[in-house]
């Protein structure tokens, strides 16, 4: 058995043992020559204006109050929150809060001590050291009843959607960088000839196939083909209210923050943002959270720059209907439409949408909708050479050897007792199980053709499941026993008239002791006085 596959007209790429996918956040820039937008040794963002150069967003670092894009009202309320959250504190640990300059905030300041909100209470090193007044917490308390937040300051709509569209990605891809990106998984050239292409041109990439055959492993690696960073706001705002974006949950960010970029921004690597059957329609809008007055940002919006996939598609709590006519116009015009108080606003949909299904594709969608999916890729059952070659490199990984043997069982079984195919997923479950035992009974780390039959049943159902016969451990189904005594017929009792009295035990004649050999039977061993039941006695 092969410990590693051949290159060229075989197939390409080498497997790990199944799992997450490895941290979006390592490495923290892509390798040489992995698809970089950017070239080595160039500024950060360069691409993003060059695409641009007549309407090139602004991302520096704003050193007046003006060139944050908000109202003087908005922008006061945060700090003024902020302060009584910190309570006596330096000015520049407000800027830091607020991740804007030293010189904006003092400036903001200022009109706030005019006002006497806010008064200096002595020195930190060279910053002033700010309390809030009385008034101060007054209007501070006042306005927390319509909102709550003291973060960041926001980013407004327009700016975001600007720089959105202006991180667009533009992607040189070949054969050769994109077997990178899918390195860790088994990848027949054909395929991959598919999903080039795909990921590399506009619109949306519909993945199916039966299931097992790697479709949710190659959704969440798309975004390796992208090896450049993105802009990401904190938050943005809208109409006077505060729309949460950033997720740490769902975005990387770089271990350092590029020099002279606003904080107000995230520089991150592009999202990938992955929802399966938990996905229902409030996720796709926006959210309000009563006890901060912010609205959190729906998926979609968090994917912007990245790639959302939709993963196990058509077994959402919401219909494929409701999914597939909810993005027909983001699909076809790159735009969306969020409701906010009770109104439509116009966002970007920047985002690479890749869904992922094993149901028949005729049963999710009708012909308006996939006529707006230009990428269609079918992920189909393994080879023989792909399924040993997987099984070799997951026990490697797990530090076992695999005889050619069971590798052969493995196969005929895995083809007897499934539908005739060969799943990428099994090799995995297969080691995995196998690992167990190992542990469990103390064998040597090798797999042989009766470990593969002992894991194989372990894995898959028995077809006489329901029967109440002891099985090969001699255990019966206590459930199976009682519905029979349930559905038993009751005994029929004698009338009353014909029932005797029973006799006094003490008037019945004992019978003599029965002697067992003269009926053939064998003698019952002795056992002595508390002695278990099979427990010999001595």
């Amino acid at each position: 058995m092969r410990a590693a596959g051949p290159h060229g007209d075989k197939w390409i790429g080498v497997v790990g043992a199944p799992g997450p996918v490895p941290p979006r956040g390592a490495p923290a820039s892509p390798g040489p020559g992995i698809c970089s937008t950017t070239p080595p040794g160039a500024p950060m963002f360069t691409t993003m204006h060059a695409n641009h150069e007549h309407d090139e967003p602004d991302v520096s670092t704003p050193l007046r109050p003006e060139g944050l894009g908000l109202s003087q009202t908005l922008m006061e309320d945060v700090l003024l929150r902020r302060a009584v959250l910190e309570g006596r504190t330096p000015m520049t640990t407000l800027a830091e809060k607020l991740h804007v300059s030293i010189s904006v905030v003092e400036s903001l300041l200022n009109g706030l001590r005019h006002r006497k909100l806010i008064e200096y209470d002595g020195m930190d090193g060279r910053a002033y050291v700010i309390s809030v007044t009385e008034a101060g917490h007054e209007l501070a308390l006042q306005r927390s009843r319509e909102s709550r937040y003291a973060g960041p300051l926001p980013v407004p709509l327009d700016l975001y959607a600007r720089v959105v569209r202006a991180q667009r990605p533009k992607l040189h891809l070949d054969r050769e960088l994109l077997a990178r990106s899918f390195s860790d998984l088994v990848i027949a050239p054909d395929l991959l000839d598919q999903l080039g292409p795909a990921i590399h041109g506009e619109g949306a990439i519909f993945l199916y196939g039966p299931p097992g055959t790697g479709k949710s492993s190659i959704a969440e690696r798309v975004v390796r083909a992208y090896g450049d960073t993105v802009l990401v706001p904190h938050c943005i705002e809208v109409d006077g209210q505060i729309v949460s974006v950033f997720d740490p949950t769902l975005h990387t960010p770089l271990p350092e923050h590029p020099h002279g970029v606003d904080r107000r921004w995230v520089a991150c690597q592009r999202p990938a943002v992955i929802a399966g059957g938990e996905l229902h329609a409030g996720m796709l809008d926006l959210q309000l959270d009563r006890d901060t007055g912010v609205y959190l940002a729906p998926l979609q919006l968090k994917a912007n720059n990245g790639v959302l996939v939709i993963d196990d598609f058509g077994r959402q709590a919401m219909t494929p209907d409701a999914l597939l006519n909810r993005w027909i116009v983001p699909l076809d015009r790159a735009v969306d439409y969020l409701t906010l108080h009770g109104r439509k606003i116009e966002v970007p949909f920047e985002v690479k949408a890749v869904l992922s299904t094993n149901l028949d594709p005729s049963q999710l969608g009708d012909e308006a909708f996939f006529r707006r999916i230009h990428n269609k890729v079918y992920i189909g059952a393994c080879t023989d050479d792909q399924f040993d070659w997987i099984l070799a490199r997951v026990a490697e990984k797990r530090g076992m050897t695999v005889d050619a043997a069971a590798a052969t069982r493995l196969r005929e079984v895995a083809r007897a007792r499934g539908d005739g195919e060969l799943r990428a997923y099994l090799p995995g479950v297969v080691c995995e199980l196998a690992q167990a035992i190992m542990s469990y009974e103390n064998l040597a780390r090798h797999v042989t053709p009766a470990l593969v039959d002992r894991v194989l049943d372990l894995y898959f159902t028995r077809p006489d499941a329901k029967s109440a016969t002891p099985g090969p451990s001699g255990s019966i189904d206590m459930e199976d026993l009682e519905r029979a005594e349930r559905e038993a017929p009751a005994p029929v009792e004698p009338p009353v008239e014909q029932v005797a009295a029973a006799p006094d035990p003490a008037e019945v004649p004992l019978p003599p002791p029965a002697d067992p050999a003269a009926d053939g039977l064998p003698t019952p061993p002795p056992f002595r006085d508390g002695a278990s039941v099979g427990e010999p006695s001595h």
